[in-house]
């Protein structure tokens, strides 16, 4: 009797664990190497633009040499995802505007340019993340 219930207690080892999967994100081009780049991963519709980087995904940042860096989020499940970059020059933590504009490198996942007629949005800068992945950003300044 005790045989049988190891053998069911073995054969139950709890849920399957689905595979998480790597995203490392690079930025070049930076205009320079001062600071950090900022960067914020979004899984939720409605979720950027988000200024004061209140409603990620997960976060990081990483330092700058020679112009460029990256950065890797690992184990993330499966689903869509969305990037921002911030080019933190003055590492507070913050995008620094002027007088309506970002004086700070952004950037966006699928943006090559942002203006009042492509404003970013989760639903144009997601993709889908189901293997292991590399994505490139272009960093923007106004």
């Amino acid at each position: 009797m005790m045989f049988i219930a190891i053998l069911i207690f073995i054969s139950f080892d709890g849920p399957v664990q689905e595979k998480g999967y790597a995203l490392t994100i690079k930025v070049g081009e930076l205009r320079n190497s001062i600071g950090v780049v900022q960067f914020a991963l979004y899984n939720k519709e409605g979720s950027i633009p988000d200024e004061r980087f209140r409603a990620y995904y997960k976060q990081g940042t990483a330092p700058i040499t020679n112009g460029a860096t990256s950065i890797t989020f690992d184990d993330l499940p499966k689903g869509r995802y969305a990037i921002n970059i911030l080019h933190d020059e003055n590492e507070n933590g913050k995008i620094d505007k002027g007088f309506i504009l970002p004086i700070e490198g952004i950037g966006f996942s699928n943006y090559e340019s942002i203006g009042l007629s492509n404003r970013p949005k989760f639903s144009k800068a997601s993709f889908e993340l189901d293997s292991e992945m590399t994505k490139y950003v272009t960093i923007i300044y106004k």
